[in-house]
């Protein structure tokens, strides 16, 4: 069988995005499962997230992005790395406090439609450093983040969470 020259010129145009695909997924995308209920109910435990590499290469994080960064990466400290999912909150500049569970950035309460599980702790005022971020988990009453930890490194930062996909239930968008 014989393809018409228009024929395999749509072949070859298909087996060379195929390629591309693969080479950027290979690159600049990774899929971690999830470990822990911090991210509920918008990522479960046990659940696998896309992550896009390339995202904070070429632009910088903004508030509202799930992000996926490393923690403990210091050998001296004798403890293996840990990749963490968490919310950006506060941006290098911003002022974080949270009163009775209620956040609010530079003075001014977030809308946090995406928060089901509420704790109703304070904390004190915090001015996020240069080059840092405040990050928060979407379940506040079951979360190790920056309330515990501090800020976190830009230079930490791994990558956009993009999307759900796995199990099946969980395909789509964060």
């Amino acid at each position: 069988m014989t393809l018409p020259l228009n024929g395999r010129r749509v072949l070859s145009l298909i087996l060379e995005i195929a390629v591309l695909c693969i080479l950027v997924a290979a690159f600049f995308v990774r899929t971690p499962q999830v470990s822990g209920r911090s991210m509920a109910p918008q990522i479960s435990s046990g659940e696998y997230v896309l992550i896009d590499t390339l995202a904070y290469k070429i632009g910088a994080p903004a508030r509202g992005d799930i992000v996926a960064f490393r923690r403990n990466e210091d050998p001296a400290d004798g403890m293996e790395p840990t990749t963490y999912i968490k919310r950006v909150i506060g941006l290098p500049g911003d002022r974080v406090v949270i009163r009775s569970g209620t956040v609010y950035v530079n003075g001014t309460a977030l809308v946090e439609p995406y928060v089901r599980f509420r704790d109703h702790a304070s904390f004190a005022t915090v001015t996020v450093p240069p080059g840092e971020l405040y990050v928060l988990g979407d379940n506040r009453a079951d979360s190790e983040d920056s309330r515990v930890f501090g800020c976190i490194s830009e230079r930490s930062v791994i990558g956009k969470a993009l999307a759900g996909i796995w199990p099946p239930r969980a395909v789509g968008n964060l």
